[in-house]
C-alpha cells in the first residue's frame, strides 16, 4: 500500500457486512452458501441441506445445473479458486432432496420467513408454465392459503428444464421429484393445457380465477436473417434439444455445425455428439411414477454408437470472450468438439444432393470501446464449413399468439410488459416474470423474480403491501479451521470418462466422496466471520500487522487518508478540531494527532491470528448472522395495482 493510495469505507452499517459474504448477497434467492458448505465440512449434512433448500424450491436443480453466481464471487476466488459451492449443495441433495423419494425435508427446510404473513382466503389462482417460475409461484402462493391450478402445455411439467436441458446433465426422474414435491402440497397440475389452443386468458377470468401467472418462457430458438436459414436440416438448436430430449432426435448425418458461442449452443453441440434412440417420454414419466424404472435408465438403455460424427462450434468471440462456461469448451473439447473462434456466419449455401456449407467471414473484433456489441468482419476473408446439418444456438424467442386485445396485458420488445419491481403487467390481475419478461437469465434468477411475483400476487388479492427487512445479530465466534486449509486446492465434481460421455447419455458429472465434499468445504474463508476492532483498548502494539499472513493490516497516520472528505468530517469530530484548521495542518502534525487502522476485507482469510495475538483483546472474532423476512405494512390504497394502465 502507497502513500495516499487508500480506498476506504467504514463498515458502520448492515449493509457493509451483508455485502462482506459476497456468495450469499450474490446469489438472487440469497441461499446461505457459506453456512451450507462450513456446516458440510463439519460433518452436518442434514442441516446443510436445509440451509440450501431454506430459500429455493428447486435447490435439487440448482445443485446439477445453476449458473452459480455465488461462485462467481466467492472471495476465495480472489485468493486462488472459488469454492465448489454447486456441487457440494448436490452433495447435500442427494442425500435429503425430493430425488431420494422422500419429501419430508424438502417440506420442512423452507423457510417460510420469506412468504407473507397474511393468509389467503383460498381464492383461485392460475399459474400457467410449470417450469421453474410457475411451480415457485404454485410453491408460494399454496403454502399461504390459495388454491393454485398449474396449466402446462407439455405431457410433463418441467419446460426448459424438460425441454432445453440436456439428460446428460440433469436427470429426468430428478426434475419430477422435485416438481412433485411442490404438487404434494395440494396443487393442481393440469398437462397438455396450452393457453391460447385449449383454454384462453377470458375462460380462466370466467372460471373465477382471480390472479392469473404467465410463466411459459421463451419457447423459440432464434435464427439469423441470412440466405439459406430455412434450407431443409437448418434447424434452431431448441428445437433439436427438445427432440433429443425427448428421444426422438432429428436426423442429423456425419458433420454438424453449430452457430453459437454460448452454453445453449454447447449444450446442442454436446447433444448433437451423442447417440439417441427414440423412447417415449410419457412411457418415461408413467414408469418414474409407478417407481418401475427412471428417466436415467431409459436413456441409458436406448444408447448405441456414434460413428464418426462430426461436430464443430462456430463463434463470433475469441475464446477468453465467449460467454459459454470455460468447463463447458473444455469438456465439449475433450469429447471431440471443434471450436471455431473469431468466425461470422454469412449464409447457408446448399450444395448438390443434401449437402450444406456455412460460408463464414473472420471477425475482427466483437464489442467496440465501450464493449457494445458490434462485430468487424474482414469480408474479403471467407471460410467454408461443409455440413450434413446446420443449428442455430444464438438466442430464444417468446411465443405471444395467446394474447388477446380484451386480456389487456401490453408487450415490448416480444416479452410481456412488466413492472419490474412487482411483475404485474398492464392487466391489474394477471402477473408474469421468468424469461417471458426480462429474456434469458439463470433458473436461479426465475425463481426470485417469481417469490416477487407471488408476493405481489397476494398483494393484489388481499389488499396489503409486502417488504422484505434484513434481522441481523453479531455473536461470538467460535470456529476451527482444518490443518492447512488455506492450502487446499479446487477439485471439481467428478466426470465419467470422456470416451463413455461421447457414446451415451449417461449422466456425466459424480457426485462428491464424503472425504472430499469435507475437504471441498473446508476451503471456505467464512466470510460471516468477522475481525471487530475495539479501538477505544487497542494500544496500537502493531502485533496485528506484524502477524497477519496476507499482510492486510496497516497502522497509517491520519495524513494518509485526509485526502477523502468524509474522513476529514469523521476525523475532526474524533478529534475535536474544527474541519478548517485540520484541513490546514502539515502532514507530520496529522500524523501526531492520531492514526487508523485500515484492514483489507476483501482478501481477509479468518485465521484469527491478530485476535489471538492482541494483548489487550481489542480484536475478537465475531459471527455475523441475518435473514430477511417477509413483513406487511399499510397499503396506500385498499387495493394494491402495480404497473397497471
Amino acid at each position: 500500500m502507497g502513500r495516499n493510495s487508500y480506498k476506504t469505507q467504514s463498515p458502520d452499517a448492515s449493509e457493509y457486512w451483508i455485502k462482506m459474504i459476497k456468495c450469499q448477497d450474490a446469489c438472487p434467492v440469497h441461499t446461505n452458501a457459506c453456512g451450507y458448505v462450513t456446516a458440510i465440512s463439519e460433518g452436518r449434512y442434514k442441516e446443510a441441506y436445509r440451509m440450501a433448500r431454506a430459500t429455493n424450491p428447486f435447490a435439487s436443480i440448482c445443485g446439477r445445473v445453476c449458473g452459480a453466481p455465488c461462485e462467481v464471487n466467492c472471495r476465495r476466488g480472489d485468493l486462488d479458486e472459488p469454492v465448489s459451492i454447486r456441487a457440494l449443495k448436490r452433495f447435500v441433495t442427494d442425500q435429503f432432496g425430493p430425488e431420494t423419494g422422500n419429501y419430508d425435508d424438502y417440506h420442512a427446510g423452507c423457510d417460510e420467513r420469506m412468504l407473507p404473513p397474511e393468509r389467503g382466503d383460498y381464492e383461485k389462482v392460475a399459474v400457467i408454465g410449470g417450469g421453474v417460475s410457475g411451480m415457485t409461484v404454485a410453491h408460494d402462493l399454496i403454502k399461504v392459503g390459495y388454491k393454485v391450478t398449474v396449466f402446462e402445455a407439455d405431457p410433463i411439467p418441467g419446460g426448459m428444464l424438460i425441454t432445453g436441458v440436456p439428460v446428460f446433465r440433469l436427470p429426468r426422474d430428478l426434475v419430477q421429484h422435485e416438481i412433485n414435491a411442490i404438487v404434494s402440497l395440494g396443487v393442481d397440475l393440469k398437462c397438455n393445457m396450452k393457453l391460447g389452443r385449449d383454454f384462453s386468458i377470458s375462460d380462466l377470468r370466467e372460471q373465477g380465477f382471480k390472479a392469473i401467472f404467465l410463466g411459459m418462457g421463451l419457447p423459440k430458438g432464434r435464427k439469423l436473417d441470412i440466405p439459406g436459414a430455412n434450407l431443409p436440416a437448418v434447424y434452431d438448436g431448441l428445437e433439436f434439444l427438445r427432440s433429443f430430449n425427448e428421444g426422438k432426435p432429428l436426423s442429423l448425418g456425419r458433420r454438424v455445425v453449430v452457430i453459437g458461442g454460448g452454453n445453449v449452443a454447447y449444450d446442442v453441440a454436446r447433444s448433437a455428439v451423442r447417440p439417441r434412440e427414440e423412447s417415449s417420454i410419457q412411457e418415461t414419466h408413467a414408469e418414474i411414477e409407478r417407481g418401475e424404472t427412471t428417466a436415467y435408465d431409459v436413456a441409458r438403455s436406448a444408447l448405441r454408437l456414434s460413428g464418426d460424427k462430426e461436430v464443430h462450434v462456430v463463434c463470433l468471440e475469441q475464446r477468453h470472450e465467449m460467454p459459454a462456461d470455460l468447463r463447458e469448451i473444455i469438456e465439449g473439447e475433450e469429447e471431440g468438439i471443434h471450436l471455431h473462434n473469431g468466425w461470422g456466419p454469412r449464409e447457408i449455401v446448399q450444395r448438390n444432393g443434401s449437402g450444406l456449407a456455412l460460408r463464414t467471414v473472420k471477425c475482427n473484433s466483437v464489442f467496440d470501446e465501450n464493449g457494445r456489441f458490434s462485430p468487424q468482419f474482414e469480408e474479403d476473408t471467407l471460410q467454408d464449413l461443409e455440413a450434413d446439418t446446420i443449428m442455430f444456438a444464438i438466442g430464444q424467442t417468446s411465443d405471444l399468439d395467446f394474447l388477446q386485445p380484451e386480456d389487456g396485458v401490453a408487450t415490448e420488445r416480444g416479452l410481456i410488459k412488466v413492472d419490474l419491481e412487482t411483475y404485474q403487467t398492464t392487466a391489474p390481475d394477471i402477473f408474469a416474470c421468468g424469461d417471458i419478461a426480462h429474456g434469458p437469465r439463470l433458473f436461479i434468477n426465475a425463481i426470485a423474480s417469481a417469490q416477487i411475483a407471488a408476493r405481489s400476487m397476494h398483494d393484489y388479492l388481499r389488499g396489503t403491501r409486502t417488504d422484505v427487512v434484513v434481522r441481523k445479530q453479531w455473536l461470538p465466534a467460535s470456529y476451527t479451521m482444518v490443518d492447512n486449509w488455506e492450502l487446499l486446492q479446487r477439485s471439481d465434481a467428478p466426470l465419467i470418462e470422456s470416451e463413455q460421455r461421447a457414446t451415451s447419455v449417461e449422466v456425466i458429472e459424480e457426485a462428491y466422496s464424503e472425504p472430499e465434499a469435507q475437504k471441498q468445504g473446508a476451503r471456505c474463508l467464512r466470510c460471516n466471520v468477522n475481525t471487530i476492532f475495539d479501538t477505544s483498548i487497542c494500544i496500537a502494539c502493531n502485533g496485528c500487522v506484524d502477524v497477519c499472513p496476507e499482510g492486510i493490516i496497516e497502522l497509517v497516520g491520519l495524513s494518509q487518508l485526509l485526502s477523502d472528505e468524509d474522513w476529514q468530517k469523521q476525523a475532526a469530530i474524533e478529534f475535536q478540531v474544527p474541519l478548517q484548521e485540520l484541513q490546514a495542518l502539515p502532514s507530520e502534525q496529522l500524523d501526531e494527532l492520531g492514526a487508523v487502522m485500515l484492514k483489507d476485507e476483501t482478501t481477509c482469510i479468518r485465521c484469527a491470528f491478530c485476535a489471538t495475538r492482541c494483548p489487550t483483546h481489542a480484536i475478537t472474532m465475531q459471527e455475523f448472522k441475518f435473514y430477511r423476512e417477509c413483513v406487511t405494512v399499510p397499503a396506500r390504497n385498499p387495493k394494491i395495482v402495480y404497473g397497471g394502465e
